[in-house]
């Protein structure tokens, strides 16, 4: 299972549930003990939310990026302690979708925990807030290749920001905007063959150009962090390729916060490759069916809890 034929990728945003991580902190110290660092580092007990709930506080962009970076990460440490192997071993490639960018440098100890777990609840903090000023909206478009959703966003704009925020796999592409400008592209997306337009239910227009003052403080708060090589190849979101200039890392996740994520792309880059397989670590299974949207001859699969390890242990 451990070969130069594995990628491994770390979800983001949506994939939160109240309950994520308790079964990792309830079966493994190092697990526990991972959660508890994150809670010192953020100065509040982030592990409460993301255990107990309520889901109103865990879905609070300020919680849930650090949150699940956190389960991933805890994943990564229970795996490597059961196996005395370093996540090098693991994988020739990681990527991470949105903030899964920042478990992927975490992982690949081109960021610190506690750096990571800092950023992300700024990151998070910001966008937030941007979305309290900006009231932007994000839909997405099913059965849609990117060049019709680039037309679609381009026609809807009528001088307001419309962009393709998430090209996510074959056939799933999601806008994000001005409420105006995504409610036009919804009720216009049928005249350009796209199946189905569905706004979706989030707190920002993630991804565009609305959250230009969320990447000035982000700008500032890298600004103060230290960043390693990356003891893996790391596939950046907004360049679909391989980061071959670890000193580029900072401007890339700046412009990651207006910019699409190029998912993919990403996949397609892994599949050039020879990547034979896709292991998404963390909350959810979203990648894991992304992967087989794009790249169904890629095996994928997914570790989220302690069974998940167990099962994934037998293998290798």
């Amino acid at each position: 299972m451990l070969n130069t034929t594995t990628a491994i990728v770390f979800p983001g945003q949506g994939s939160q549930i109240v309950g994520m991580g308790l079964d990792l902190a309830q079966n493994f110290s190092v697990a526990k003990h991972l959660f508890d660092e994150i809670d010192e580092y953020l100065q509040y007990k982030l592990s409460s939310y993301m255990f107990n709930g309520p889901s109103e506080e865990l879905t609070k962009t300020q919680h849930t990026q650090p949150a699940l970076m956190a389960v991933s990460m805890a994943i990564v440490r229970v795996l490597q302690a059961e196996t005395g192997l370093k996540f090098k071993d693991f994988c020739s490639f990681t990527a991470g979708h949105s903030l899964g960018e920042y478990s992927a440098l975490c992982a690949s100890s081109s960021l610190s925990l506690c750096d990571t777990a800092k950023l992300l609840k700024v990151r998070g903090s910001e966008m937030a807030k941007c979305g309290l000023e900006s009231k932007g909206s994000m839909a997405a478009l099913l059965g849609a290749t990117i060049e019709t959703a680039q037309q679609l966003v381009n026609d809807a704009s009528q001088g307001d920001v419309c962009q393709v925020a998430n090209d996510n796999s074959v056939g799933q592409v999601v806008i994000s905007g001005t409420i105006a400008a995504i409610e036009r592209a919804v009720a216009m997306a049928k005249d350009y063959g796209i199946k189905r337009a569905i706004i979706l239910p989030v707190s920002g227009a993630f991804h565009s150009k609305l959250m230009l003052s969320a990447c000035e403080k982000m700008a500032e708060a890298l600004s103060s962090v230290t960043i390693g090589i990356p003891e893996v190849a790391v596939v950046a979101n907004v360049t679909a390729d391989v980061i071959d200039d670890y000193l580029q890392i900072k401007n890339l996740l700046i412009q990651q916060i207006t910019g699409s994520v190029r998912w993919r792309e990403t996949m397609l880059l892994l599949q050039s490759k020879k990547v034979e397989r896709i292991i998404e670590i963390g909350s959810g299974k979203v990648l894991s069916g992304l992967v087989a949207k794009t790249c169904p001859q890629i095996e994928s699969l997914s570790i989220q809890n302690s069974q998940d390890i167990a099962d994934f242990l037998k293998k290798i």
